[in-house]
């Protein structure tokens, strides 16, 4: 059988890190992977999935929020997702969005985020590590259940925007103690997750793996890659 091969989307400069710890959780569960960064060719392999990576903040403008001061940003890479998005959604291709990437999911279908978690969650604790130590109840029935197989689940936290309104076809699949979503998917997509946390930095967490092993396991059923290169990058 052949290893599918995947994308996965990381910011230009200080990306390669994120890239390497991804690129071990899907060499483990049998998928090759691609890094796909802004103003960088896109692969001419077409892809069998999607990874849209964490990093710096989405751009406000995009989902009509909040512009804050102090704050990185990559237009750049903002285009480059949506595109890759806009391409992949359609054509149903497994897709996971980490963080970073659950939001960009969110708003590339026309969703909205909380530009500043502590502004509306004000009781929030300013919780930032790798370490699992946020806990998360997942949605029972959720296809995010059904692959974990841990609730509630013990994650890392490592972000300050999050999901406000959802976008078209989402649904809530995962909160924190405190109400802050946690994870989204469309259950009618052969695989459309996104989850708040960082799954790549917890490589000793089996639920975790089991993750990215289903996503290769959808990745490997698709009958029509994804061609990427002709893209605007």
């Amino acid at each position: 059988m052949t290893r599918p091969l995947i994308g996965v989307t990381t910011s230009r400069q200080g990306g390669w890190r994120s890239y390497l710890m991804h690129r071990l959780a899907l060499l483990r569960v049998g998928a090759r992977s691609v890094r796909l960064m802004p103003g960088e060719p896109l692969p001419e392999e077409p892809l069998q999935g999607l990874i849209i990576g964490g990093g710096d903040d989405i751009g406000a403008e995009i989902y009509g929020g909040k512009v804050l001061p102090d704050v990185r940003i990559d237009p750049e890479r903002d285009r480059m997702e949506l595109a890759l998005l806009k391409a992949a959604l359609p054509a149903q291709l497994p897709v996971l969005g980490i963080c970073r990437g659950s939001q960009m999911i969110n708003v590339a279908l026309g969703g909205t985020l909380h530009t500043d978690i502590y502004e509306v969650y004000v009781q929030a604790p300013k919780m930032r590590t790798v370490l699992p130590k946020k806990r998360v109840s997942i949605e029972s029935g959720s296809r995010l259940d059904e692959i974990l197989h841990c609730n509630p689940c013990l994650v890392n936290a490592l972000h300050h925007q999050s999901v406000d309104r959802l976008g078209d076809g989402l649904r809530i699949a995962a909160r924190d103690e405190i109400g802050i979503v946690q994870a989204i998917e469309n259950e009618k997509a052969p695989f459309l997750i996104g989850v708040q946390w960082h799954p790549e930095l917890l490589v000793w967490k089996k639920p975790q793996q089991r993750l990215f092993a289903a996503l290769s396991h959808a990745a490997g059923e698709v009958t029509a890659p994804l061609g990427v290169a002709a893209l605007a990058s």
